[in-house]
């Protein structure tokens, strides 16, 4: 219940699914898919929410900070995934973006569920890895209510750090507690409380917003093209190839060539490849043009450099 004693959206029953149990299978699957069809322009409806939260988090990982998820649950786990991504698509720190799990990473689901309400622990989670100003946590909870990741965006938030709330409930706790709130009100959920579904899926679909435009904005993609892969196995190895001859229109022989005498990194082989520069020049003009791709390349031009390879 909420503080004025009604359901929050995400616990309430869908009228359009009132006879779930009566429906055959593709009647059941159809009737998901266009419950699902509404989450997109949820989600799309806290674009100026979400930009704002890309800018802080962007200013932050840029200055050296941290980005952490807190969640219980669905929503705990759906950020670690995202966390977990981030250092084999954008060459992060594991420590850059992390995530916290009421229960740990590798609780179960029934011994996760008893910490939910342990308000204490999402303060101390934050005490433990000393948040501060040059931190953004983001709180993920469908119904805004979980008092474990309440506690951590308040502490977070007492500390100086830069808090987000991502639920699905208005005016909910979480949404009160931090300065930039998401929510993407999506209602009720197909199974009434299983907010693994619209709720889950909205918070998946702006949690890859929130990760993936902050690097793009680090310069960790050029285009639409991740240029910070590590070559450390085979598919790497080739994906980094072609990623090289998409941006520096390089055949893949050649592309191997830059690779090699860039060291495998693929940012300086595609500004070496693009500009005719040696491997030294690249990494500096990369540097100066805080780590973006596009802008090496410009200045590389500006300078007589181009072409040549």
């Amino acid at each position: 219940m909420t503080e004025n004693g009604v359901l929050p959206l995400t616990e309430q029953r869908n009228p359009r699914t009132m006879e779930l149990d009566t429906l055959t299978a593709e009647q059941l699957v159809r009737v998901m898919n266009e419950e699902d069809a509404t989450v997109a322009p949820a989600v799309a409806r806290e674009i100026p929410r979400i930009a704002a939260a890309v800018e802080r988090i962007a200013q932050v990982l840029r200055q050296g900070g941290r980005l952490i998820y807190v969640g219980a649950g669905t929503s705990g786990r759906l950020a670690l995934l995202d966390a977990l991504e981030c250092p084999p698509t954008f060459s992060t720190d594991p420590q850059q973006v992390q995530a916290i799990v009421a229960g740990g990473v590798t609780s179960d689901v029934s011994s996760s569920a008893e910490f939910e309400d342990r308000a204490d622990l999402g303060r101390e989670a934050m005490v433990e890895r000393t948040v501060g100003s040059n931190d953004v946590v983001v709180g993920v909870a469908a119904s805004g209510a979980t008092p474990f990741t309440v506690a951590a965006v308040e502490e977070a938030r007492g500390r100086s750090a830069t808090t987000v709330a991502l639920c699905c409930v208005p005016d909910s706790p979480l949404a009160r507690a931090a300065e930039i709130a998401i929510v993407p009100m999506v209602g009720p959920e197909v199974l009434a409380g299983s907010t693994r579904l619209k709720a889950g899926t909205a918070q998946k679909m702006v949690l890859n917003m929130l990760s993936t435009a902050a690097m793009v904005r680090l310069g960790k993609a050029y285009g639409n093209l991740m240029v910070e892969v590590q070559p450390r196995n085979r598919k790497l190895q080739a994906r980094a190839e072609r990623i090289l001859t998409e941006a520096a229109g390089v055949t893949l022989d050649e592309a191997r060539q830059w690779l090699r005498r860039a060291d495998g990194n693929l940012k300086v082989a595609i500004v070496m490849a693009s500009s005719g520069v040696e491997r030294r020049e690249a990494v500096r003009l990369i540097a100066a043009a805080g780590g973006h791709v596009r802008g090496a390349i410009a200045a590389a031009g500006s300078h007589g450099q181009g072409g040549a390879r």
